[in-house]
């Protein structure tokens, strides 16, 4: 049976080697850094199951380290665990935003530690099947059809990506914010079920990034339809109060409540005829690259 492989990004080498010693007892395969940098290039060249992350490093911070990781294709649903010292409601919120999955603060039992560590592992070879909000294909499931492009000779992807929405949780909740991104795979896979192909797919890698696989000769019709319907739904998110300001796109009112930007869709495009494409690296690194065009409601 495969290893599952942990990154512990841990700036005290005695901590880190402690843990090391430990997880690799417990059967894992475990890698180390002690910068934020050596992590991120672990992470490009060897894909972690899970990650171990210390908050305070010597070069960038761990939240920024999860940042660049969820922007990215590639590394977008790797499992974090923050292991600091930091106690504060606010750090532990900070974490939690960016997508970590717990947060486990110093002095730690290590014994609890491995069992979240393999609980979190479980949850995230279900969810790398299944995206759990949206019941799209997620993860792996999403890497399989990117790998089925490279033997084929004509294809499209449209990828979609909803803006501005983490400052829509922090105004309306998280739980609003889910209903957006459920009422956006929707409208998708609608979509696709009337204007697209048989063998078109759509799947929600995670976050707030959804991408749908056609064919050329359908991508613009689709990008179309996705556009007018998803900008169309925007407004809808929003209390009927808050309607007119996210409309205008006002920053602040003349009071003391303060308005968020409003969410828009971002939506690129990247067809076979871009490049020679021989591995799957390189469809990320184009989706990446490609040209983001952003849609506000009308």
């Amino acid at each position: 049976m495969k290893k599952s492989k942990i990154l512990i990004v841990e700036d005290d080498l005695d901590t880190a080697d402690m843990l090391r010693v430990y997880f690799e007892a417990q059967g894992y395969e475990v890698l180390t850094a002690a910068w934020g940098g050596d992590a991120l290039e672990i992470c490009q060249k060897t894909l972690p199951d899970l990650i171990i992350q210390d908050i305070r490093l010597p070069d960038i911070d761990g939240y920024e380290i999860c940042r660049r990781l969820r922007d990215n294709l590639r590394t977008s649903q790797i499992p974090f665990i923050f292991l600091t010292e930091k106690r504060e409601r606010e750090d532990k919120i900070a974490g939690l935003r960016l997508g970590a999955i717990d947060y486990i603060t110093k002095p730690f039992d290590v014994q609890e530690l491995r069992l979240r560590v393999r609980n979190a592992l479980r949850r995230a070879g279900y969810e790398s099947l299944v995206n759990p909000l949206t019941g799209l294909p997620g993860g792996r499931l999403v890497e399989e059809q990117l790998e089925l492009l490279l033997g084929k000779s004509e294809w499209a992807i449209l990828s979609i990506g909803v803006n501005e929405l983490d400052a829509f949780n922090e105004a309306y909740g998280f739980v609003a914010g889910d209903d957006v991104l459920r009422a956006v795979g929707l409208i998708l896979n609608n979509t696709v079920e009337e204007a697209g192909t048989l063998e078109d797919f759509v799947g929600h890698p995670g976050g707030a990034g959804f991408i749908i696989i056609t064919v050329p000769s359908k991508v613009e019709e689709l990008k179309d339809k996705v556009v007018t319907r998803l900008t169309r739904a925007i407004n809808y998110f929003y209390p009927i109060k808050d309607r007119e300001w996210a409309q205008k796109r006002i920053q602040e009112s003349p009071g003391d409540e303060k308005l968020v930007p409003l969410m828009s869709i971002a939506v690129s495009i990247v067809t076979s005829k871009d490049a020679s494409f021989t591995k799957v690296q390189q469809i990320r690194e184009a989706l990446t690259k490609a040209k983001r065009v952003n849609y506000y409601p009308p």
